[in-house]
């Protein structure tokens, strides 16, 4: 089953994420913090090369926290599918595949 990325999945169905979900939630508000700091260097007219710094700071960590994510996602999620097998799994591994390639493209 596909959800939008708005949507809530009712199923019951605990996402390989949910174990780690306070260490994410920690890493997502630095990451949040960075952005932010962002916009106050460019309020403040900072240098171009020190705002491109923290921009590629804020990026790396990111791409960190995505990696991090698929990871989880394809040993819990992918794995669980697939030892079910049908559909399921064919739709687990087409989502990884396709995540996969936004990271690579980004």
């Amino acid at each position: 089953m596909s959800t939008e990325p708005d949507q809530v999945e009712t199923t019951g169905h605990v996402h390989g994420y949910t174990s780690e979900k306070s260490s994410h939630l920690k890493r997502l508000r630095r990451i949040e913090g960075q952005v932010r700091g962002l916009q106050r260097m460019v309020e403040e007219d900072k240098y171009c090369i020190d705002i491109l710094t923290q921009v590629s700071a804020a990026t790396k960590a990111l791409q960190s926290f995505s990696l991090e994510l698929l990871d989880e996602h394809l040993s819990h999620c992918v794995v669980e599918a697939a030892q079910k097998g049908g559909a399921e799994a064919e739709e687990k591994v087409r989502e990884a595949s396709d995540a996969i390639a936004r990271l690579v493209r980004s």
